[in-house]
């Protein structure tokens, strides 16, 4: 049963002097390694075959430490509203935004690793209140998963995918809204699918950039695309993806690093950004500096490095196989993301898929790369999700 909305504080986000200065003095103290063998490469993708490379790096690191504002980003969240409750003896921190519009609908966005809110806040304005007055309006609520940012750390095991899709739909409570739709891509759209298949009562709908096949399924009727789609992502998983089984296996050992040095948290986090976006050398041509700085620091001030790891050691290949989501769905698959599931694979799991879209851009992180075209994307694909309700 849902707590009333007297269990929700309101909540400012607010870094002390001291951590500031203190992170400022490790990035100048930084020991770094030597520069990578493949340096001569030519800009490309080939820059990065070692990972980050020491000359980006070293930018990056100047920014952050001279140029970089922590504050306008606090501000930036104060404006959008935060908010924190405590569910199942969790604190739980969320962005809140509601609409001006009087038939907006509830919204819970869900983000994944290695982003955070950070990752919605260019585009949470114009969900909930479009520009254009024929779009759909949303209540936006935009929780930090267990673990990341200004949510409690667990202190034991067992916040997987499915216990905080549960605590959403206690969250979504507490708000007053009983039905709403859902978004998310990584594990958000992990959590977004278990909240469509284990809470049809209460997601009216759902819009994700994520979608697994259930095991069994084949290649055979699949087109050319399709089987190219099946062979990157297996080759992903093949061999680039050393990061996941760390920190599904040792999420401890590499949090010693992630807490203790922010330019060891910056490279691995920014290593993600310049490999799943859809850039040819580098994230910063279609993510700006500050917004993924805004997002490692986020890390960096709350201490998170180990507890976000372990989401991958609660619920690493975790999926439920019988999981079916029968109510509406719309699902887009971004080109250059890490994971492509081709559409008779989908149909596989989510029984009403009422729209399907392969946009022309974009990677892992569209809401950043792409924020325009990602809002007009979600408006529609829930539109498409109401309709199917009415």
């Amino acid at each position: 049963m849902s707590r009333p909305t007297s269990d929700v504080h309101a909540f400012e986000a607010h870094a002390t002097d001291a951590d500031l200065d203190d992170l400022r003095a490790r990035l100048a103290a930084a020991r770094l390694p030597e520069a990578e063998t493949v340096r001569g490469a030519a800009p490309g993708p080939g820059r990065w075959d070692q990972g980050v490379p020491l000359a980006d790096l070293v930018d990056v690191v100047d920014y952050w430490r001279t140029g970089y504002e922590w504050r306008s980003f606090e501000e930036r969240l104060d404006r959008l509203g935060q908010f924190r409750t405590t569910i199942d003896d969790l604190g739980i921190h969320f962005l809140h935004r509601r609409s001006a519009r009087a038939d907006a609908t509830p919204l819970i966005m869900t983000h994944g690793w290695p982003g955070s809110i950070a990752e919605f806040v260019d585009v949470i304005d114009e969900l909930a209140d479009p520009e254009d007055a024929d779009a759909p309006a949303f209540h936006v609520v935009a929780p930090s998963l267990p673990g990341f940012g200004y949510s409690d750390k667990p202190a034991a095991t067992g916040w997987g995918t499915e216990k905080i899709a549960a605590a959403w739909v206690e969250l979504m409570g507490r708000l007053g809204y009983g039905t709403f739709v859902a978004h998310g891509g990584d594990w958000g759209g992990n959590i977004t699918t278990v909240l469509g298949g284990r809470f049809p009562a209460h997601v009216l709908g759902i819009h994700t950039t994520f979608a697994e096949a259930p095991p069994g399924v084949t290649t055979d009727g699949l087109t050319a695309a399709e089987r190219r789609w099946t062979e990157e992502t297996r080759g992903f998983w093949r061999h680039r993806a050393a990061y996941a089984k760390q920190q599904a296996t040792r999420p401890q050992t590499i949090g010693y690093s992630l807490v203790d040095s922010p330019v060891g948290l910056l490279a691995w986090i920014l290593d993600k950004f310049a490999e799943w976006s859809d850039t040819e050398d580098g994230p910063f041509e279609t993510v700006s500096r500050d917004r993924v700085l805004d997002d490692v620091t986020l890390y960096w001030l709350t201490r998170t490095g180990a507890s976000a790891a372990r989401i991958y050691y609660e619920s690493h290949n975790s999926l439920d196989p019988e999981l079916r989501v029968d109510v509406p769905s719309a699902i887009s698959m971004y080109p250059r993301d890490i994971e492509k599931c081709p559409r008779p694979w989908a149909r596989e799991r989510y029984r009403q898929i009422v729209r399907w879209r392969s946009p022309e851009s974009g990677g892992h992180f569209p809401s950043l790369e792409v924020p325009e075209f990602f809002v007009k994307d979600l408006q529609e694909g829930l539109a498409a999700v109401l309709a199917a309700r009415r």
